[in-house]
């Protein structure tokens, strides 16, 4: 990828709203030469999207947790994802490394509300979990920042 487009995905990660004119001056292109390159790394799936940053509290759902999920019976098939994607308190589920299979990250509006939800993932999925509460978030959702080549040495 190159720098003008890390450059790009950076600014649109900090500030989805950006308009072309805005984002052309920040990167020092013309509107019309942004808008390909936009175009471009949508179709390229670079940029998957554009979303509102919510405050959950302010939606009635001020409690975070971290669920982490294991198959009860590890013969049993490997489709906890499936089984819980309709369930809109999981805002997340992620494919892990070590001990567990899955984490979740889940938003409700109490601690009987988490009780409630973590009974039904017990059931539906078949599994055991470790739930960690999240007390504050510093920060969250930092805008991307692509990674640099190393430059040449040749």
């Amino acid at each position: 990828m190159e720098q003008i487009d890390r450059a790009i995905v950076a600014a649109l990660s900090a500030d989805g709203r950006l308009s072309f004119t805005d984002l052309a001056e920040r990167v020092g292109l013309s509107v019309s030469a942004v808008h390909q390159r936009v175009r471009r790394l949508e179709q390229r799936g670079v940029i998957r999207g554009y979303a509102a940053v919510v405050d959950y509290e302010a939606l009635g759902l001020p409690l975070t947790a971290f669920v982490a999920i294991r198959p009860t019976d590890p013969a049993a098939p490997d489709d906890a994802p499936e089984r819980l994607a309709h369930l809109p308190e999981i805002e997340s589920c992620y494919s892990v490394a070590g001990e567990d299979f899955y984490l979740l990250k889940v938003r409700v509006a109490s601690p009987v509300d988490l009780e409630g939800l973590l009974q039904r993932i017990r059931s539906m999925a078949g599994v055991t979990h470790r739930t960690t509460i999240v007390l504050s978030t510093p920060y969250e959702g930092r805008p991307a920042r692509p990674p640099v080549p190393p430059a040449d040495t040749d």
